[in-house]
């Protein structure tokens, strides 16, 4: 799920595909960033898997859709052309996310109430561990910067908080007088 979900900024600063420009075969698709730079985004196996499901019955349009007709005039390509369903906005999204992690986020509680109050996780917190998550896997910095869309790192060290365990392990790998 880490190799799809964008933050708010890289939402706004991408062009939200529609199905016809993802190139299913190679898992990529073309997007346009922040000051049009144009780039190619890529997904893992599940991701790939999920597609054709989402996808199997539209012939084109956007790739995720609100559950019901838009009710005002919106570009063509944020439509999709049969059913007249919008493009899901990251607003939306982000409201479901959040929602549905709730559980997760909070497994000591048990109190429907008490759950309701309580924050799930965001999509900018998916994008922070996954970011986290590639650096203590041993990304470098030009992956790290390929895959999160930054142009500078130091809006990249924002994202990448290696945990002690994670740097201890990378320092045992590189032990030359480990015991073994």
């Amino acid at each position: 799920m880490d190799d799809v979900v964008r933050d708010r900024s890289a939402r706004q600063r991408s062009a939200r595909p529609g199905h016809r420009a993802l190139d299913r075969r190679n898992r990529r698709a073309r997007v346009t960033r922040k000051g049009s730079s144009v780039d190619i985004i890529v997904w893992q196996t599940r991701t790939a898997r999920l597609l054709p499901k989402l996808l199997a019955v539209r012939g084109n349009g956007p790739v995720f859709l609100t559950e019901r007709r838009a009710r005002v005039a919106l570009a063509t390509g944020d439509l999709d052309p049969v059913t007249g369903r919008a493009r899901l906005s990251y607003r939306r999204a982000e409201e479901i996310f959040n929602q549905l992690t709730k559980p997760l986020a909070h497994p000591d509680l048990t109190d429907p109430a008490d759950l309701a109050a309580a924050p799930g996780w965001t999509l900018h917190d998916l994008r922070h561990s996954a970011l986290t998550h590639a650096a203590e896997n041993g990304a470098n910095t030009g992956t790290l910067l390929a895959y999160s869309g930054h142009a500078s790192v130091a809006s990249l060290a924002r994202y990448t908080r290696v945990s002690p365990d994670a740097l201890t392990r990378w320092q045992a790998r590189r032990d030359l007088h480990r015991r073994g």
